[in-house]
C-alpha cells in the first residue's frame, strides 16, 4: 500500500523565522520576548546565532533597570524554557547551544527556576530526538498505547540496570561490538605473505609504529603481547606489562578488535587482506576506555535514580468472560451513517464491507444499500456476514470502502470529485463506481476481546493501484488522525452477550486440538500419503513464493500436513496459505502442529512476516527463528523488518519486542533501527507505532541518545544549508554559490554542529573535522551537498558524505542493500566479485545521506578528460585503459584489470537481474584500483525513462565495447581473459538463482514501504522472470547465454548511445 500517498503536503511556513530565507533577522538580529518569574516582560534584539548563555547575560544586563530586579535570585538559578518546533516545552539546560539551533516555535523565552525533576527533562530530550513530543502519546488516552509504553519502559529500565557495574571490557563489547565474518574466502591464502599477514601497530599517545608479520589465526591478546614486548625491547625497559590492560583500536575509527577470535575473522582485517592494504591498529590503554565507560555510567545512574513513576496498576478483578468459540451466531455489524463523503449530489453512495485474514477473504463481501445524501448519509442498516462468530480468526480485519455510483462518466466540468483517470473506476451494468474512501479495523481488540458498541472510523482517501475485491485489506488498521476533513463511517458492533467475549487463550487452543485428534478415529492415518504423493508434494514445494496454489493443491497440502512437516519443513508458508482460516477446528489443529514444527533457517523464516501470514502465533514462530541470526545478518535484513512492522495491527508484538531487544544489545543495530524509524515517523499511519518504539529504544539506551542527538543536529544544519543554496542558485553563479556555502560552513554554529560526530551511515566512522575548501554542491536539481572531512587516519583518504534533500532515497537504499546481499551470497559460494555497495540512508521525509566513494570518477569524466571533444570522447576506446595505466604501474596494472573484470561481471549480472534501468556513462564509476561500480538507482525492476514518460521493459544484459577492451587488456581477440569474464558472469547468475526465493521475499516485504516502482506483486514478477525461476538450471543458463551473446553483438550500439548522452551533456555544460 502506498503509505506515502496518505500524507498531506507539508506546509512550508511563511512565518518560520529560523528559515534561511526569512526576512526576519536578515541583519543577524532577532527580536525576542523574555518573560521573567517576577511577571516582568522585556523585549530585546539578540543575535540569532548567539549562545543561550550569552543571551542570558544580555538579558541580565537589561533586567537591572527594570522594577522588582532585587527579587530575582542569582543568574545561575535560572534557565530558559521555550516551545520548540515539535510543540514540546523544552528546557534549555545546555547553554552552549545557539538560539538558531534551538529554533523556538515563537521568539519567546521564559526564565524559569532550574527544574529538579530529571524525569521531565529526559522526556523532553527524547521528544526532541525522535521528532515527536511524548505528550502526544499521553493525549491519545489510548489504553493500548498506555499499556505498551509501560511494558516497554520496564524492559528499558531493566536493560539500564543490567549495564550498571559492567567491566570496561564488557561495556566495550556492548557499545562497540567488533564486526566479524566467520566464513573464510577460499582465495585468501593467495593474498598473504608466506602464509602470514602484516599489521602496523601504533601506540596511543606516542609516535611509535611497528610492523609485524603474524599468523592470520593469532588472537588479539597475543598481538597485544607481541607489540608491548617489541616496544619495551626497543626502549630498553624491563617492566611487567599485562597485555589484558590494552585493547586494539582500528586507527581513526570507533571500532575495536578484541575477544577470542582469530584476526582473520574481523571484518576490517579481512577487508585489508582482500584489498592488499596494510591494516593500521592502535594499542590503547584500558584507562582511556574506562574514562569513556565512566562518563556513560554517570548518565545511566542519573536516569535510574529517578523513582519509577508508573508502578504496575493493580490487576482488575477477573470478570467472567465467555469464549468466542461458544458463539455460533452469524457475525453482524450495523452501518449507521457516513459524514463528509464529499461526492457529487447526483451520485448514490454505497459501502462495501469484507472480512479478511491477510489477503484472504473469510466470506463473501457485503454491499450496503445505495443512498443519496449531501454531506451526511444515513443507512441504519445491519450487515450480516456468512460466517459464524466462533469461526472468526484472532487477526480477522473488517475492511470498508465507500463508492459513489454514477450513471455515466463524469463531464469535465465537475471538479469536485477525484480525477477519474487517477483511480481505477469499476464499471458494472452501465454504471461507474468511483472509490471515495476506505478504512480498516480489527474485529478483536489488542487484548483479544471481540469489539462491541459504537465506533467512529475516520477513513483514508488515497487508494493503492490494486484492490482485492474492491477493498484494501493491506491498508493500515489505524484510522486517519487528521479527523477534521476525513470521511467518517459510524458503525456499531453487535452485542452478543452481557459478558465480554474473548478469543480463547493459547492453552485452550491446544486443548481443542487434542480433543479433535482424539475424536477422529483414523488419527494414525491422517496427514500421511505415502510415496505416490511425495513427488507431487515435492513439485509444489519447489515453486517460488509468487506462484499461486490451486484449491486441489491446497487440500492436498492440508491433508498431508504431517508429511509436509517431516519431509518438507520449508513448506510451512505454503501450508499456512492452504489452511481454511474461517474454520476454528482447522486453526486449532494448525497451532498444535506449529508447536512441533522444526525451526526454519532465518532466511526462510523471513517470508512468514509477509502480509499473507497475519496470525500472531505464526509471527511469533517466525521471530523465534530470527533469534538465531548474528548481528551482522540481522543488520542485513533490518530494512525489511522495520517495513513489516507496518503489517502488525497491534503495538505489542513479537517483532517489535525482538527489534528493541536486539537494538539495546548492540549499538550498531540501535543506530540503524533509530534511523529507519525516525525517517518515517512523519507518516500519519505509523507515527504512533514508530514513535513509541523509538521512545522505548531511547529509554533503554540513555548514553546513546547524546550521540544520536548530535547526528540529528548535524542533519538539520545540512538541510538548512541546502535550502539556502537552492534559493541562491536561482540568483547567482556557481562560483558565488560555492563561496556562500564555504562562508556558511565556517560559521561557528555550523562548524560545531558538523564536527566530531559518528556517521549516521556507519557508527564506526568518525566525521571529525570539516575540510571546508573541498566541500561543494552538485548541479543536479536538488543541489546535493558534498561534505568532506579530514580523516584522522594515517595516510587516510579524505572522507566524503553526500546530503540530499528533495529526493526519495529509499529506493536507492533498497537496491544497495540487495547488492550487498548479492555480494554476500557470492562470497559464501567462494566468489568475490569486488562489489562496492556504498552506504546510503534515508534519514527523513525525502532526505538522507550517501557515502562518497573516494578515488573514483564517472566513465563520462574519464572519457572527456582524455579528449577534449565530447563526440570523440566516447569513441576513444583506450581512454579507460589509459586512465587505469596512469594510476597503476607494472604488476599493479594486471591487478587493476582483474579488479575491473570481476566487478564488471558482478554489476552486469546484478543490473540485469534487478532490472536497473537508465544506465549510461554518468552513473557508472571506476575507482583508481580498477573497481567498477554503479550509482543512482532511480529506476529498478524494468521501469525505464523513455520519451513518453516511464515505461516498463526488460532490461537487456549490458556490455560496452570499452569495458570489453579493458577486460581483454587492450588486445583484441584476447579470448582467454574474455572467456574468464564470461564464466564469472554465468557463475554469479547461477548462484543468485539458487537464492531466488530470498530475493522475492525481501521485495515482497518492502511492498508496504510505498515506493513508486514497488507497489504490487506484479512488480516483483520481474525478478521471477529475470532469474528464470520456473525453469531448470540448464534452461536458465541457456537463456542467460543468449542474453550475453546479444549484449556482445550490441556492445558497439551501447557505446554509440552513450556517446550521444556525452555529447548532449557537453553542449549543456
Amino acid at each position: 500500500l502506498g503509505f506515502s500517498s496518505i500524507m498531506p503536503p507539508a506546509m512550508t511556513d511563511i512565518l518560520d523565522i529560523w528559515a534561511v530565507d526569512s526576512q526576519v533577522g536578515a541583519d543577524g538580529l532577532i527580536s525576542v520576548d523574555f518573560l521573567l518569574p517576577t511577571g516582568t516582560y522585556i523585549n530585546l534584539d539578540v543575535p540569532r546565532d548567539a549562545t543561550i548563555c550569552h543571551i542570558k547575560q544580555l538579558l541580565w544586563k537589561q533586567a537591572h533597570s527594570y522594577p522588582l530586579f532585587h527579587l530575582l535570585m542569582e543568574i545561575d538559578s535560572y534557565m530558559f524554557s521555550c516551545v520548540n518546533q515539535t510543540a514540546v516545552r523544552e528546557e534549555l539546560e545546555d547553554e552552549t547551544r545557539r538560539l538558531c539551533d534551538v529554533r523556538p516555535f515563537l521568539p519567546v523565552l521564559k526564565l524559569v527556576t532550574r527544574n529538579c525533576d530529571p524525569g521531565e527533562k529526559l522526556d523532553s530530550k527524547i521528544g526532541v530526538l525522535i521528532g515527536k513530543g511524548l505528550h502526544e502519546f499521553d493525549a491519545l488516552q489510548d489504553p493500548e498505547v498506555k499499556e505498551f509504553r509501560s511494558k516497554m519502559r520496564r524492559i528499558s529500565e531493566e536493560k539500564l540496570l543490567s549495564l550498571v557495574g559492567l567491566s570496561w571490557l564488557d561495556w566495550l563489547k556492548h557499545s562497540y561490538p567488533p564486526e566479524q565474518e566467520p566464513s573464510i574466502p577460499e582465495n585468501f591464502q593467495d593474498k598473504l605473505y608466506g602464509g602470514n599477514l602484516v599489521v602496523a601497530i601504533h601506540f596511543d599517545k606516542c609516535q611509535d609504529v611497528f610492523s609485524f608479520q603474524v599468523s592470520p589465526n593469532i588472537n588479539p591478546v597475543k598481538l597485544n603481547e607481541l607489540a608491548i614486548r617489541k616496544r619495551l625491547t626497543i626502549h630498553g625497559k624491563e617492566e611487567e606489562v599485562d597485555p589484558y590492560d590494552y585493547v586494539l583500536q582500528i586507527s581513526g575509527r570507533l571500532e575495536y578488535i578484541f575477544g577470542d577470535h582469530p584476526l582473520i575473522q574481523f571484518q576490517y582485517i579481512r577487508k585489508c587482506v582482500m584489498n592488499r592494504t596494510l591494516p593500521h591498529l592502535t594499542l590503547v590503554e584500558c584507562c582511556s576506555i574506562k574514562k569513556m565507560c565512566e562518563q556513560e555510567m554517570i548518565a545511566i545512574e542519573a536516569a535510574i535514580n529517578r523513582k519509577s513513576s508508573n508502578l504496575p496498576l493493580p490487576l482488575p478483578p477477573k470478570k467472567t468472560r465467555t469464549s468466542v468459540w461458544d458463539n455460533s451466531n452469524p457475525f453482524k455489524i450495523m452501518l449507521l451513517k457516513g459524514n463528509k463523503l464529499n461526492t457529487e449530489e447526483t451520485a448514490k453512495v454505497h459501502v462495501r464491507a469484507g472480512l479478511f485474514h491477510g489477503t484472504e477473504l473469510l466470506c463473501k463481501p457485503i454491499v450496503s444499500a445505495e443512498i443519496f445524501g449531501r454531506s451526511e448519509h444515513v443507512w441504519n442498516e445491519t450487515l450480516e456476514f456468512e460466517i459464524n462468530v466462533c469461526d472468526l480468526p484472532r487477526m480477522a480485519r473488517l475492511c470498508f470502502a465507500v463508492y459513489a455510483v454514477m450513471d455515466k462518466m463524469k463531464t469535465k466540468k465537475s471538479t469536485k470529485t477525484i480525477n477519474p483517470s487517477k483511480y481505477q473506476t469499476i464499471r458494472k451494468a452501465g454504471k461507474v463506481h468511483y472509490p471515495v474512501a476506505w478504512v480498516n479495523t480489527m474485529v478483536f481488540d489488542f487484548k483479544g476481546q471481540l469489539k462491541s458498541g459504537d465506533f467512529l472510523l475516520h477513513s483514508w482517501t488515497s487508494f493503492p493501484d490494486e484492490l482485492e475485491e474492491m477493498l484494501n485489506p493491506m491498508g493500515t488498521v489505524r484510522t486517519n488522525p487528521y479527523t477534521e476533513n476525513a470521511t467518517a463511517l459510524h458503525i456499531k458492533f453487535q452485542e452478543y452477550s452481557k459478558l465480554p467475549i474473548y478469543y480463547p487463550p493459547f492453552d485452550k487452543i491446544l486443548e481443542k486440538a487434542a480433543e479433535i485428534a482424539k475424536s477422529s478415529e483414523n488419527a494414525g492415518m491422517a496427514g500421511r500419503g505415502g510415496k505416490k504423493f511425495y513427488i507431487e508434494l515435492k513439485e509444489i514445494m519447489e515453486r517460488d513464493p509468487l506462484t499461486q496454489l490451486c484449491e486441489n493443491e491446497m487440500d492436498l497440502i492440508w491433508t498431508l500436513r504431517y508429511d509436509c512437516r517431516e519431509n518438507f519443513p520449508q513448506s510451512l508458508p505454503k501450508l499456512l496459505l492452504s489452511i481454511k482460516w474461517n474454520k476454528l477446528e482447522d486453526v486449532a489443529q494448525l497451532q498444535a502442529l506449529l508447536q512441533i514444527w522444526s525451526k526454519l533457517p532465518p532466511r526462510e523464516a523471513l517470508e512468514l512476516l509477509d502480509f499473507n501470514y497475519p496470525d500472531q502465533y505464526v509471527r511469533e514462530y517466525a521471530v523465534g527463528c530470527l533469534k538465531q541470526m548474528s548481528d551482522e545478518e540481522l543488520s542485513q535484513y533490518l530494512l525489511q523488518l522495520v517495513q513489516v512492522l507496518k503489517y502488525e495491527p497491534f503495538l505489542d508484538c513479537a517483532l517489535s519486542r525482538f527489534l528493541v531487544e536486539r537494538a539495546l544489545a548492540n549499538r550498531r543495530i540501535g543506530q540503524m533501527l533509530f534511523w529507519h524509524l525516525r525517517s518515517e515517523v512523519h507518516i500519519p499511519a505509523v507515527s504512533v507505532q514508530f514513535g513509541v518504539i523509538l521512545e522505548a529504544y531511547c529509554r533503554g539506551s540513555i548514553a546513546h541518545m547524546k550521540v544520536l542527538s548530535k547526528q540529528v543536529e548535524a542533519l538539520n544544519k545540512l538541510k538548512t544549508l541546502n535550502s539556502l543554496i537552492k534559493l541562491n542558485a536561482m540568483k547567482q553563479s556557481k562560483a558565488k554559490g560555492k563561496d556562500a556555502m564555504h562562508t556558511c560552513l565556517k560559521q561557528n554554529a555550523y562548524r560545531e554542529a558538523l564536527s566530531d560526530l559518528q556517521s549516521p551511515l556507519n557508527p564506526s566512522v568518525i566525521l571529525s573535522e570539516l575540510y571546508v575548501e573541498k566541500c561543494k554542491y552538485m548541479d543536479s536539481k536538488m543541489k546535493p551537498l558534498w561534505i568532506v572531512y579530514n580523516n584522522k587516519m594515517f595516510g587516510g583518504d579524505l572522507l566524503g558524505i553526500i546530503f540530499k534533500n528533495g529526493d526519495d532515497l529509499r529506493q536507492d537504499m533498497l537496491t544497495l542493500q540487495i547488492l550487498r546481499l548479492m555480494d554476500l551470497l557470492w562470497k559464501e559460494a567462494g566468489l568475490d566479485l569486488r562489489m562496492l555497495p556504498y552506504g546510503c540512508l534515508a534519514t527523513g521525509d525525502h532526505s538522507g545521506l550517501i557515502e562518497a566513494v573516494s578515488a573514483s570518477e564517472t566513465i563520462a569524466d574519464i572519457q572527456l578528460n582524455s579528449s577534449n571533444v565530447a563526440a570523440a570522447a566516447a569513441f576513444n576506446k583506450d581512454a579507460l585503459l589509459n586512465w587505469l595505466k596512469e594510476y597503476n604501474l607494472g604488476d599493479d596494472l594486471d591487478r587493476a584489470i582483474e579488479e575491473f573484470t570481476l566487478s564488471c561481471a558482478g554489476y552486469c549480472v546484478a543490473t540485469y537481474v534487478l532490472g536497473i534501468g537508465d544506465r549510461h556513462s554518468d552513473n557508472i564509476m571506476v575507482r583508481k584500483n580498477g573497481q567498477l561500480f554503479h550509482i543512482d538507482f532511480g529506476h529498478i525492476l524494468g521501469n525505464f525513462k523513455s520519451k513518453f514518460g516511464i515505461k516498463r521493459e526488460r532490461v537487456p544484459f549490458i556490455l560496452t565495447y570499452d569495458f570489453i577492451h579493458v577486460i581483454q587488456q587492450g588486445k583484441t581477440g584476447n579470448t582467454e581473459k574474455f572467456g574468464r569474464f564470461r564464466q564469472c558472469c554465468e557463475d554469479a547468475y547461477l548462484i543468485l538463482r539458487r537464492h531466488g526465493n530470498l530475493f522475492i521475499t525481501l521485495f515482497a516485504l518492502m511492498l508496504t514501504a510505498g515506493l513508486p516502482e514497488l507497489t504490487s506483486v506484479k512488480d516483483i514478477q520481474y525478478l521471477k522472470d529475470s532469474l528464470a525461476l520456473g525453469k531448470s538450471e540448464e534452461e536458465a543458463l541457456k537463456q542467460f547465454k543468449q542474453k550475453f551473446d546479444e549484449a556482445l553483438r550490441e556492445s558497439w550500439t551501447t557505446k554509440v548511445n552513450w556517446m550521444a548522452h556525452t555529447v548532449r551533456k557537453d553542449y549543456r555544460s
